[in-house]
């Protein structure tokens, strides 16, 4: 059976048909993505390839003129990896730690050879390593020894004190893809101040669920970190709906683009940067800056301090956290309101979706 030319039709070009399978819009998404993808590989990659302590906030108490000889000795470390000032005594020394104003501390026997290094593995235990390291080589070229004395110790099922990391990525996952589902399932951009608000409303719900859901998780069923429930619960529910509440915003002001720049900001700059893996000190300049004042930073400390410093040093961290649920939320129903306009009469053939 043979066709005739009636039969047929001008196939289409290979460039009309991909126009057609990827519209203009598709097209600049696929390019964001390829943007966020490399941004991701430089941003882990850069941060965690080549860890060093740099200016780490170190105690040394001794008799004056031996402390003041040892500060010295320990700022002239090529590379600077150390911070030190002089502490009155140990237990002083032993305060600054579990308060979160130094990371380690020397103290020095004048009657005898062997001297005692403070660290605190519950605030990273790299960076309690690297620290017994450093000053045990320094020691040995003075000829003396150093014991360790872990006062705020990582609890034994928290590998590498990673669990707070972990739990606080948990929380800010749950508040980004939350938001990003509460407004992609009705629109990017949130059509009524109305239903901005029910979003938020959702969102402090869900936040509630889920700080409480990671606490009980972390503690009794895992036993992973120590601390009370109650306060690791507040604190996710706070992170939770942080994170929640500035991608709402950001979905209010760029639409689907926001989804975007949410991820770019919690995930590729807050997390490595976080002090999860390593912590502050040993990162680059650039994530050691940016690291406390994004929600993965800021709820990684203050999981910490929770867990292993009695919850001290928290403040600045809660107002981050604070600042991001406040302004989100602020920026979410004032995106809706520009957008929404004045109030005016609904004709009365008005179709379901334009009042929704």
């Amino acid at each position: 059976m043979t066709q005739t030319a009636g039969d047929t039709a001008p196939r289409p070009s290979f460039l009309t048909e991909a126009k057609d399978a990827v519209a203009p819009r598709a097209t600049l998404l696929v390019i964001g993505v390829i943007a966020l993808q490399l941004l991701f590989i430089a941003s882990y990659v850069g941060a965690l390839h080549d860890p060093k302590p740099k200016d780490v906030p170190f105690g040394v108490v001794a008799p004056q003129a031996v402390a003041q000889r040892t500060v010295t000795r320990l700022e002239g470390i090529k590379g600077e990896p150390l911070d030190p000032r002089t502490v009155s005594d140990a237990a002083a020394a032993r305060e600054q730690i579990l308060n979160r104003e130094i990371d380690g501390a020397l103290i020095i026997d004048p009657r005898g050879a062997k001297d005692t290094l403070l660290v605190a593995s519950g605030g990273g235990t790299v960076l309690a390593t690297t620290l017994e390291k450093l000053v045990t080589t320094l020691e040995a070229t003075e000829q003396r020894t150093v014991r360790t004395v872990d006062v705020a110790r990582a609890s034994t099922h928290d590998f590498d004190g990673l669990s707070s990391f972990y739990l606080v990525v948990g929380w800010c996952v749950g508040g980004y893809l939350c938001a990003s589902i509460l407004a992609i399932s009705a629109g990017a951009r949130p059509a009524t101040l109305r239903r901005a608000t029910i979003r938020l409303l959702v969102m402090a719900l869900v936040a509630i669920v889920g700080g409480l859901g990671g606490a009980v998780i972390v503690g009794p069923i895992l036993g992973a970190l120590p601390g009370p429930v109650c306060a690791f619960w507040g604190l996710g529910a706070l992170i939770t709906f942080a994170v929640g509440a500035a991608t709402l915003g950001l979905q209010g002001l760029f639409g689907v683009v926001g989804i975007g720049l949410a991820i770019l900001l919690v995930v590729i700059a807050g997390n490595p940067s976080a002090g999860g893996a390593f912590p502050l000190p040993m990162l680059p300049p650039f994530w050691k800056a940016i690291g406390p004042a994004l929600p993965p930073g800021a709820g990684t400390w203050s999981a910490r301090s929770i867990a292993y410093f009695k919850g001290n040093d928290m403040t600045g961290s809660l107002l981050v956290l604070s600042a991001w649920a406040v302004v989100g939320s602020a920026v979410t129903l004032l995106a809706a309101a520009f957008r929404t306009g004045p109030r005016t009469s609904t004709p009365a053939g008005a179709t379901a979706a334009e009042s929704s």
